[in-house]
């Protein structure tokens, strides 16, 4: 990295002309003239009480939730608000056939019914500091020291040694940051594809218990008819508490522990709000990839989307038949369909709205700019060389193998649960594969694999098949399901004495299910060092890229692209026009019924009677809007947003709790590759409908005087 580029990345940062509702900025790094662009949308709070390290601020009441959705303390006592859908794993988890808290829902009346999580954490962010110059020095420090063997490395080579040179050198501030701030945990991230370096640090606490929970027709109300769409009358929120030491330190679980006191938490508004009044997400959005190149889009589109839509697609409808045949087997296997089936519609929107919306021509034609850029100056020429045309061939190369990789992993990897548990057993990590048993049933998975089994051989060349399928034609006359009977008969896997059961060699050698693992994990191996070498050409032609567009587009703002660190995007409440004609801005409860009453033909839209009753009563109290006089239910704004920002807060100008984000929409699935200004849209849940639930259904008066709104 060069002097020049590291002055770019501060303008780019400092920069704010651009559009205010576009964009996932760093708090630690919000110029005064992105402040006064978010003020003059109606931001009423200072730079400091957004950010700050010497005291508290709005950070610290928004939470990483597990490491892939976002939450935020509510209350003095440690209190969180996040999705119903966030939650649904832990939900899912501490319900059984005789309690089944996922669909009944729970109300822990005191904090000693507040139910532990096992295995969940937040995090709060403490400080974010850059750390691009350590990383970039110490690199060049490298490269000047072992100048002769760099000399004689090939381009992929060089690549894969920066990577590991970079690794250590974050591993190395990291280690000085655990040292420098004892008991908390520090992480080094990558920004602008590899191009800067902060170091994250966060207070991580692992005792999390659940408090509440809507029913599963509230928190998942629409579910896949209506996910990703709009509008929406999903009440996804569920409510959980963080506990300490008596110290207010982390702590492992313990009886003892006291619920967290928290230097700040968020306000809650119950004033509402109208088309056009600022909107503010503060979260941890997981992934996104703006820079990409049309040739990583066009891959992503054709391997990976559709790998994901294919098998998901086979698996999700073998899942769904069981489920609705057996309600002991949808408890089993709820939390799994949910998560499976989120990003394969996500996948189908994406693929659609990217050839709709013309992604892949636009990109080209960006890049033909780029290489009009680099073809006017010898010293760019020197540095990209190549750069586009070099992508192209390197992309064209790893087609095939990458394709046999997605549907490798999603068929078998990410498949049959059987060879998930055989992974984790290889992998002699006990507490995974004791999770794995509590929500498995083996005629499922039996049809499940061979349904995958068959289906994978239809989709990829013979070269990509592991080897196991010749032992289904030799031994087994080509008869997969006979071969799958075989595997579940001669293994040792099939129930929880494996976990602390010692097999020799022999035993393993015989497995079936192990030896299936193996042939996958052969093929794998072998696919992925065939394409190795144009794996790290495209990583390294992917970060260039990036570096040239921000060397090109100085003047204008460039934003990281996501990366699981916590990022703000602000805008306002707005509708918007799409596909399906022009939408409103927040929907009611009148809507909601409206739904219901085609419960008898989509059965996703279906409530419990005695919920029926209580929303048809209309007696909303506070809730009720004051202006458009309805129980508003959720609402859009647009911000940007990804996955990871599930569960993130959205605040007014005054940093007051309004809603909570928890989905975008479907004519804008590109956004994680291509933001639309005018499409793109955050869809949150009124913070009001949620306070309503709590009052009316769960009546849990304690929690509403504990956050302060009664």
């Amino acid at each position: 990295m060069k002097k020049k580029f590291l002055t770019l990345l501060v303008l780019a940062c400092c920069f704010s002309g651009v559009r205010a509702d576009e964009g996932m900025w760093m708090l630690s790094h919000i110029s005064s003239k992105s402040m006064k662009a978010m003020k003059g949308l109606g931001l009423e709070m200072s730079k400091k009480e957004l950010y700050n390290t010497k005291g508290t601020s709005l950070k610290d009441a928004v939470v990483s939730f597990g490491g892939f959705c976002s939450g935020v303390i509510v209350s003095p006592d440690g209190l969180v608000f996040t999705n119903h859908h966030c939650g649904f794993g832990n939900i899912q988890a501490l319900a059984t056939p005789e309690n089944d808290i996922l669909k009944n829902g729970f109300v822990a009346r005191t904090q000693d019914e507040e139910l532990p999580a096992k295995g969940l954490y937040v995090r709060i962010l403490q400080r974010t500091d850059d750390v691009t110059k350590r990383v970039d020095k110490a690199l060049r420090k490298y490269y000047k020291t072992h100048a002769a063997q760099l000399d004689t490395l090939s381009k992929e080579d060089e690549e894969k040694l920066r990577y590991r040179v970079v690794d250590s050198i974050c591993i190395d501030i990291e280690n000085e940051y655990f040292n420098k701030y004892q008991g908390l945990v520090c992480e080094v991230s990558p920004y602008y594809t590899g191009n800067a370096f902060f170091a994250n640090v966060y207070q991580q606490y692992d005792d999390i218990r659940l408090v509440f929970a809507p029913p599963q027709s509230l928190g998942k109300f629409g579910g896949e008819t209506d996910n990703w769409m709009w509008p929406r009358q999903t009440c996804d929120f569920s409510v959980f508490r963080i506990y300490t030491g008596a110290d207010n330190q982390p702590a492992e679980y313990s009886p003892s522990n006291r619920p967290m006191k928290a230097e700040r938490y968020a306000h809650i508004s119950l004033d509402g709000y109208q088309k056009g009044d600022y909107c503010m997400t503060i979260g941890y959005p997981g992934r996104t990839n703006r820079y990409l190149s049309s040739y990583g889009i066009i891959e992503r589109m054709e391997n990976t989307n559709m790998a994901r839509i294919n098998v998901r697609g086979v698996k999700q409808a073998i899942w769904k038949k069981w489920m609705d045949s057996d309600p002991a087997i949808r408890l089993q296997y709820a939390s799994k369909y949910a998560s499976s089936s989120n990003y394969w519609k996500n996948s189908i929107g994406m693929n659609k709205a990217l050839k709709d919306l013309g992604v892949v021509e636009d990109k080209q034609q960006h890049e033909q700019q780029i290489n009009a850029w680099i073809q006017k100056s010898t010293k760019r020429l020197t540095h990209f060389g190549n750069l586009l045309a070099d992508l192209k061939t390197a992309y064209a190369a790893r087609k095939a193998g990458n394709h046999a990789i997605n549907f490798l992993n999603e068929s078998f990897v990410g498949g049959p649960d059987l060879l998930r548990i055989a992974l984790y057993y290889t992998m002699g990590d006990s507490s995974r594969l004791r999770q794995q048993y509590k929500d498995w049933n083996q005629d499922v998975d039996k049809e499940t694999m061979t349904a995958l089994i068959d289906n994978y051989a239809q989709q990829v060349e013979k070269d990509f098949l592991p080897d196991f399928y010749q032992t289904i034609e030799k031994e087994y006359g080509n008869n997969t399901r006979a071969y799958v009977d075989a595997m579940f008969k001669q293994t040792l896997l099939t129930d929880t004495n494996c976990v602390n059961q010692t097999a020799t060699q022999e035993q393993k050698d015989k497995d079936m299910a192990l030896s299936c693992l193996k042939s996958v994990m052969k093929l794998g191996s072998k696919v992925t060092q065939s394409i190795r070498k144009y794996n790290e050409e495209i990583t390294k032609g992917e970060r260039l890229l990036c570096e040239a567009i921000l060397d090109m587009e100085m003047d204008q703002p460039h934003y990281s692209d996501a990366n699981s660190t916590m990022r703000l995007s602000y805008g306002f409440v707005n509708d918007y026009t799409g596909a399906s004609g022009h939408q409103d801005y927040f929907t009611t409860m009148p809507s909601l019924l409206a739904k219901v009453a085609q419960s008898d033909k989509i059965d996703e839209y279906k409530v419990e009677p005695e919920i029926k009753a209580l929303f048809e009563e209309g007696d909303f109290g506070p809730y009720k809007d004051p202006n458009s006089g309805e129980m508003q239910l959720c609402f859009l704004s647009n911000n940007d947003i990804t996955g990871g920002n599930s569960g993130s807060p959205m605040f007014n100008g005054k940093g007051e709790l309004i809603g909570l984000a928890f989905d975008g929409n479907w004519d804008a699935m590109s956004n994680d590759i291509s933001f639309t200004q005018e499409l793109t849209r955050c869809i949150g849940v009124d913070i009001r409908y949620v306070l309503y639930i709590i009052d009316r259904w769960g009546h849990a008066d304690r929690l509403l005087q504990e956050t302060g709104v009664k």
